[in-house]
């Protein structure tokens, strides 16, 4: 079996970017400064129609901690029904309780509401008080996988967790490594942990591409992409195992 490569991506240009790069399958965000949050109605329809590789948005209604409310947990619902019906093949969520648990009950209702549809657990996972309950509290909630840097924010300081992730899972969930994942130690992590996904942003910055620029704004107006050079340069790291 091969080993999957996902790439964080925060634009429709950045996604097509890196499938031609040789990414596997896409987590699909916008707002990088937030670090991600679910991307547009437009975004969402546009993509679907230009890809057949998998991509999997992100359902998180803004930044910060992975504690919502009612009404944000509604607008999450919402967004998860409209990428279901859009076509997409999975999604990536997370949530905790106040207490820093997994909020299983949540979890699992988007769960249902996503049918057929792969769920990712993302890296809320990381800000859980118990990772290996909080791997059992997942794994009940019926997503299939879980993104982690193993609680620390380079995932290459925490193979030992990942590793042990993976033994505690048993097959019951896919543990995905995350976070500071590059070419020089891609081969490393999955060697150590044996995981069989993992995923990279690859993530780059590109000034804009305008002829004009009013001096008096003092912006330079970076665009967020990513790295093709280094996204392939990943691919054949894993090949080579």
């Amino acid at each position: 079996m091969k080993t999957i490569l996902e790439i964080a991506v925060f634009n429709i240009e950045s996604a097509l970017s890196a499938i031609a790069a040789g990414a596997d399958r896409i987590e699909f965000c916008e707002n990088p400064m937030e670090g991600g949050t679910t991307p547009s109605y437009g975004s969402l329809k546009t993509l679907i129609h230009k890809t057949k590789t998998p991509v999997f948005p992100i359902i998180r209604p803004r930044g910060g901690d992975f504690l919502y409310s009612d009404d944000e947990f509604d607008s999450m619902k919402s967004d998860l029904l409209l990428v279901k019906d859009l076509g997409y093949p999975g999604a990536v969520i997370g949530l905790l309780k106040k207490d820093g648990h997994i909020d299983i009950d949540r979890t699992a209702a988007l769960v249902s509401i996503a049918g057929n549809m792969e769920i990712t657990f993302h890296r809320a996972f990381d800000r859980c008080i118990d990772p290996l309950k909080g791997l059992e509290d997942i794994i009940q909630t019926g997503c299939k996988r879980i993104l982690t840097s193993g609680q620390v924010p380079h995932v290459s300081n925490a193979l030992p967790l990942i590793t042990q992730l993976v033994n505690n899972a048993k097959g019951r969930i896919t543990i995905m490594p995350g976070s500071g994942v590059r070419a020089n130690n891609i081969a490393d992590i999955i060697s150590s942990t044996g995981v069989m996904e993992i995923h990279s942003s690859a993530r780059k910055n590109y000034p804009s591409k305008m002829l004009f620029s009013p001096a008096s704004m003092q912006e330079q107006m970076m665009f967020t992409g990513i790295d093709e050079a280094e996204i392939m340069a990943m691919k054949k790291a894993i090949t080579t195992l």
